[in-house]
């Protein structure tokens, strides 16, 4: 997760957040597609994420292998083709042509001395609204070598990377068993999001699919510890911004924690007043700026966070499963219910 701190809250986020909401009942779209699905089927494919394919991707992405993935690095370039090689192995496809998943970002536009660097993208294709995308996003970055020590990034956020392979992985299996999305889904993996979430950015600003069709953006950064305030109660993930845009897309993210897992929801970091600011410190924020609903995943910070002692034998696997697995069904409801997640009525028109 990016460590700066932004000081300017944007104008058209303020009008948003501050401004009485639209009735914050369960739509009877959105209830609709958590009543009618296959709950025997999301089910069985959300339980093919499991701890120890987890734990196997992450051994590697978080190794000193990757020299902590600082980007522009060789050892950043080496993740990208990590995943790469995941998704063809797997048979999912790129949406950019058959053989390229990288989109390409040029030195000029990241920060000076930085090399250039490269977003992962894979898709499944939607079977009815193939031209509507649903976003899963997680930073394939760290904070690479500092004082000659490896930052490995184990949960930083290599956690939500190796969430995403597993979550892909699960639909794609849905799939070929006669469960596509009815929209398509892009997995999405973003660099330089430690230097300032300029993978994100490129994105929104040459995106693969048009803005105007993407339902939401999910992303995932730091899914895999658990922080001071929850040593007793382990069982829960923090939210960031999935009622900040969408009342439709919190509804819906409530009812399908409620409906397959019953984690503690904790929005303690989505209050406007956070002074931690984690709301605008992840690549979802790229997304909400355009009006696209959002929703961050997070489990807080702790100790070890940009420091060198992130490393994976701290990660809490059967969490970290938990997590992803939550990501999985509501990414499931939202690329099947009927209609996508309707914008809030104090939501300001982009210019």
């Amino acid at each position: 997760m990016y460590l700066k701190f932004f000081f300017i809250l944007p104008a058209l986020l303020i009008f948003n957040s501050c401004t009485d909401k639209k009735d914050s009942s369960l739509t009877e779209e959105s209830t609709d597609a958590i009543t009618t699905q296959d709950t025997v089927a999301i089910r069985k494919y959300a339980n093919t994420i499991t701890t120890e394919e987890l734990k196997n991707h992450l051994e590697i992405y978080a190794s000193d292998e990757f020299e902590g993935r600082a980007t522009g690095t060789a050892g950043q370039k080496k993740a990208a083709e990590y995943l790469k090689q995941f998704y063809i192995s797997e048979n999912i496809a790129s949406p950019i042509n058959d053989t390229v998943y990288f989109q390409d970002i040029p030195a000029s536009y990241l920060p000076k001395g930085t090399n250039a660097s490269e977003n992962v993208l894979a898709y499944i294709e939607g079977s009815e609204k193939p031209e509507e995308i649903v976003i899963i996003s997680a930073h394939l970055d760290h904070v690479g070598i500092i004082n000659g020590e490896i930052y490995n990034g184990a949960d930083d956020d290599g956690s939500g990377t190796v969430a995403i392979l597993e979550i892909a992985q699960a639909f794609k299996e849905a799939a070929l068993n006669g469960y596509q999305p009815k929209r398509s889904i892009l997995f999405l993996h973003v660099t330089a999001e430690e230097i300032g979430l300029y993978g994100s950015k490129y994105y929104s600003e040459h995106p693969i699919f048009p803005l105007e069709n993407t339902v939401a953006d999910l992303n995932i950064d730091m899914i895999g510890r658990v922080d001071d305030k929850h040593i007793d109660q382990s069982d829960y993930v923090y939210l960031i911004g999935s009622d900040r845009l969408s009342d439709d897309l919190h509804e819906l993210s409530e009812q399908a924690n409620k409906t397959y897992f019953n984690l503690e929801l904790d929005y303690t970091f989505n209050d406007i007043n956070d002074e931690n600011r984690f709301y605008y410190r992840s690549d979802h924020y790229n997304f909400a700026k355009y009006n696209i609903p959002v929703i961050f995943y997070f489990n807080g910070t702790h100790a070890d966070y940009h420091k060198a002692t992130d490393t994976v034998e701290k990660i809490n696997f059967s969490l970290l499963q938990k997590r992803a697995q939550l990501v999985f069904v509501t990414a499931w409801q939202l690329a099947n219910q009927t209609n996508r997640p309707a914008l809030n009525d104090d939501v300001k028109p982009l210019d």
